[in-house]
């Protein structure tokens, strides 16, 4: 598991990165920005064209640090959308400035981001069995659960595909594939 302070984030490679952590359970809310983040900026593109643009978003996002990133405004937007190394998307970058101002939300009633994830699993992660990899859905009910319960909270681009998707590279939805 990959847990507070454990050194196990991800470090500058992108898709290296996403992969060996990709399933993971993790209760480190830095990862879980980063995961969701990467979530985020993949919506109408590829895992890899995402997860390969971690060492740009931890460049233009201070780092991934979600109270540095929930202070950032409009004028941050407008200059993240004009790197070219960047997936230009402003409505994904501001989403990313959002989703860090929701995880601070959170802390009044959560200590963690992870504290409120987790406990939609009773902090056992959940395992859906499938006969062979043809099954595996990209959607679950409980991820559409989440996402509604995170719109609501303020969170954006967190519909049920994303959200689920998250929580199995969060470690915290997995799919185990028989054959």
């Amino acid at each position: 598991m990959i847990g507070p302070n454990d050194g196990n984030d991800f470090s500058s490679q992108g898709v290296a990165d996403y992969d060996r952590y990709f399933g993971t359970p993790t209760y480190d809310d830095h990862v879980l920005f980063e995961l969701l983040t990467v979530g985020v900026f993949q919506v109408g593109l590829s895992w890899q064209a995402a997860a390969s643009k971690l060492p740009v978003l931890r460049r233009d996002f201070k780092g991934m640090a979600i109270e540095a990133v929930a202070q950032m405004g409009e004028p941050d937007v407008e200059r993240i959308a004009a790197d070219p190394d960047m997936i230009r998307n402003p409505r994904k970058i501001a989403a990313t400035i959002t989703n860090a101002q929701a995880i601070l939300t959170l802390k009044s009633e959560f200590s963690h981001f992870s504290d409120y994830l987790w406990q939609f699993v009773d902090e056992v992660p959940l395992t859906m069995q499938v006969v062979d990899r043809t099954e595996v859905e990209n959607q679950w009910p409980l991820g559409a659960l989440v996402a509604k319960d995170m719109k609501r909270r303020g969170f954006k681009f967190v519909g049920p595909v994303v959200t689920t998707m998250f929580l199995k590279a969060a470690g915290i939805f997995k799919d185990e594939v028989l054959d």
